[in-house]
């Protein structure tokens, strides 16, 4: 399929209503910048799992062969092995390998070698099972002294200085090689070998947050998605006031989801803060999941999945109207806008080579002189709904976080923006609400971008 093409099949996932009969998303912008606010009041063109294979196997290619590259010479890395087996995969496994893949198969090795820029990444399986195109397999098959004794051979005639292998004590993505096969390839190379192998670390950390310009291209409407179900949730649609509960929605999210054919990551959550319930200035999060909905409620909701091997992270808040309210009160507008404002501090803050630490302090001092009750806790997306990356708060420390906090911002990395700000209503005696806010963005290295635009107004229950 050229390159043409295949783009119109994957952000067909958006596009297929074109190409195949199917109804995209339904998305009102006031300009269609992402920067804005956007209502997506229905979820998208959803592909069937046989269609799914051909999109995130181009996505494949594209980044081992222009991603991965940069990449292993970044981090200085000559080979990159990632070995493991059934059932016990390494985390960085199935994003390097083709669908259909739903684990590994026996002990499945990958050897990636660079033979420099001209000849670019060499990529070899020696596992008894073949992967496809994008792999050359260098065995054909044998018991298990055989297949360690070959890799150790395809090592040596490639004489590499350093090797990558998945062992990292901060990051559970990158400690994928397992401690028996640690030791098992610690003998077939023997000492000369095994003195060159090195954290890969760096490496796996920068391939899984890293988006391709296939993924940048299908990320919004995979977003969208996401959106669009929370907008159904959010309606007379699935609420009547007064008899649905917070867990009937919870669950609808998680059906709905099912029902797409769309993995959740977390099972969805619902909560409800209303006139009377405990919300205390320092709550870290305020609201009920075992209530019956009411008129006046505001609600919440966190949702989270994944589609073409990208995951979502979402939270959007919502209110009841009481009889003769044809919009929500103006202090929750106000709250709303509060929220905006912060992810505009937050993001404006972003800069290629600052630490999430840094990030954080920025948002948090310009916050405070804007004089914003908040609370940041954001975090990359990507194949994981936690992605690696930088940390920028978290919801049970609001200071620098070692490690993860010092990882850098990159460019072309995915977040999601979250985090919350408290107000008092005075049509509530002065209680403390929360508004709390996440939404899917792209860094391009100079500005963010809302993948799939952001809550501007509350969701309304009539």
């Amino acid at each position: 399929m050229r390159s043409k093409d295949y783009r119109r099949v994957l952000v067909g996932c958006a596009l297929n209503a074109i190409a195949m009969g199917v109804v995209a998303p339904r998305v009102a912008g006031a300009d269609g910048d992402l920067q804005h606010g956007r209502w997506v009041d229905a979820p998208g063109a959803v592909l069937s799992q046989r269609q799914r294979v051909e999109p995130v196997n181009r996505a494949l290619e594209e980044r081992l062969v222009d991603l991965l590259p940069r990449l292993m010479r970044e981090v200085g890395l000559d080979m990159w092995l990632v070995i493991n087996r059934e059932y016990a995969e390494d985390p960085v496994y199935l994003t390097l390998v083709p669908e259909p893949v739903f684990a590994a198969r026996r002990t499945t090795m990958l050897v990636f070698h660079d033979r420099g820029e001209e000849e670019g990444i060499e990529r070899l399986t020696v596992s008894r099972y073949p992967l496809g195109e994008l792999y050359d397999a260098v065995w054909e098959g044998g018991d298990l002294d055989e297949q360690w004794v070959r890799l150790a051979e395809v090592i040596a005639e490639r004489n590499p200085r350093r090797i990558g292998i998945n062992v990292s004590r901060h990051w559970p993505v990158a400690d994928g090689l397992t401690a028996s096969l640690r030791d098992r390839l610690q003998e077939s190379l023997g000492r000369d070998l095994a003195e060159r192998l090195v954290s890969a670390e760096g490496l796996a950390v920068r391939w899984l947050e890293t988006r391709s310009s296939l993924e940048q291209e299908s990320y919004p409407h995979i977003v969208a998605l996401a959106r669009g179900v929370i907008s159904e949730a959010f309606s007379n649609r699935v609420i009547t006031p007064g008899v649905t509960t917070a867990e009937d929605v919870a669950w609808y999210i998680r059906q709905r989801f099912a029902d797409l054919d769309l993995p959740a990551w977390f099972m969805p959550d619902v909560d409800i803060q209303r006139l009377g319930t405990d919300c205390e200035e320092g709550s870290s999060f305020c609201g009920d999941t075992d209530l019956v909905i009411q008129r006046g409620d505001i609600l919440h909701t966190d949702v989270g999945v994944c589609y073409l091997r990208l995951c979502t992270d979402t939270q959007e808040m919502g209110y009841v109207l009481r009889q003769g309210e044809e919009e929500a009160p103006a202090e929750l507008r106000r709250a709303l806008e509060d929220g905006n404002r912060w992810q505009d501090l937050l993001t404006d803050e972003f800069q290629e080579g600052r630490s999430g630490n840094e990030t954080l302090a920025a948002a948090q001092a310009a916050a405070e002189q804007a004089g914003i009750r908040l609370s940041l806790y954001s975090h990359p997306i990507g194949f994981f709904g936690h992605a690696p990356g930088p940390t920028i708060g978290m919801w049970d420390n609001q200071g620098p976080t070692p490690i993860r906090g010092d990882w850098k911002l990159h460019a072309d990395t995915a977040y999601a923006i979250e985090g919350n700000n408290m107000v008092q209503l005075s049509e509530w005696n002065d209680q403390w609400v929360q508004i709390k806010l996440e939404q899917s963005a792209f860094f391009d290295g100079r500005k963010v971008h809302y993948l799939a635009g952001r809550q501007t107004d509350w969701h309304l229950v009539h």
